[in-house]
């Protein structure tokens, strides 16, 4: 994929020198996601998105991922969801293994306490995953970045498919680090719930589709990276045909015992998996509800 990472706010492709270093020695990077900011913040409509395949304009690159602050009167955040407990967050998850400084950046960029209901503010910042209704989940922090790292493999993400948006946090780390992210979610009320959370961040570069993930979106194929937020029995065959050669796939695979599974296209027809760590994730259904 080719790198245009230059155009985004922040630009990831300044995390050079001390900040590119081994985990446990991560240092965060400012953000510019104000601590005022809250679900309920009065945000005007933004923009339509970046047609697929357009490079994001200036004005949105300065806008990428950075909260409105709330209104004139309206009660200052929770200390629980400042930018010091997400930074913690970011250690945490460095700690844990995460070396990737891009991804580390990118985590601490996005505000996870704007996808999960006003009630889970608390935990909006501990490692585990979060109910966001009709059964689903929001990924654990650390899940969502060690993905990301395996995916991206240290090299330039241009074009990324997510099969399950739920409540949009995921693909928002997705779009600080490739150059496009579409993203699929077959439940239409979380569909809208991802709207709803992201319309604040002004993301240009994200694309979201109601529709069946494991159909993939072949309209838009072939991806250098694809994440599935789902675990099946085996990877749909349709999503490994959509990888470019070189691509690569992290997919959580099994029932009651799940598995990361990587898989990379090594040409035409041939591709080569490996199993790593275990993991839990909801399942990955076919069709739409």
């Amino acid at each position: 994929m080719k790198d245009k990472r230059s155009n985004f706010p922040l630009p990831l492709s300044s995390v050079t020198g001390a900040a590119v270093r081994r985990a446990s020695a991560y240092a965060p990077v400012p953000v510019a996601t104000p601590q005022t900011a809250t679900r309920n913040a009065q945000v005007p409509a933004p923009p339509a998105p970046a047609q697929s395949g357009a490079a994001p304009s200036r004005a949105h690159s300065q806008a990428l991922l950075r909260a409105q602050p709330a209104a004139p009167g309206a009660p200052r955040a929770d200390l629980l969801v400042s930018d010091a407990i997400r930074r913690q967050m970011v250690a945490r998850v460095a700690r844990q293994g995460v070396a990737d400084a891009l991804v580390l950046a990118a985590l601490e960029r996005v505000p996870r306490h704007l996808f999960i209901e006003p009630a889970l503010s608390a935990q909006a910042y501990i490692d585990a995953s979060l109910p966001i209704g009709h059964q689903q989940t929001i990924s654990q922090p650390y899940i969502v970045a060690r993905m990301i790292e395996l995916m991206r493999n240290g090299g330039k993400l241009a074009r990324v498919l997510e099969i399950g948006t739920g409540c949009g946090y995921q693909a928002a780390v997705l779009a600080c680090v490739a150059q496009e992210v579409y993203s699929i979610e077959r439940i239409k009320p979380l569909h809208e719930l991802a709207k709803t959370n992201l319309r604040p961040l002004r993301i240009a570069n994200l694309r979201l589709h109601y529709g069946d993930g494991m159909l993939g979106l072949p309209q838009a194929a072939p991806f250098d990276g694809i994440i599935l937020a789902a675990a099946g029995l085996a990877v749909p065959q349709a999503l490994l045909e959509q990888l470019s050669i070189g691509g690569r796939l992290l997919a959580p695979v099994g029932a009651q015992v799940q598995h990361l599974q990587l898989i990379e296209r090594t040409g035409q027809a041939e591709w080569s998996s490996a199993t790593l760590e275990g993991c839990h994730f909801v399942p990955l259904r076919a069709g739409t509800i």
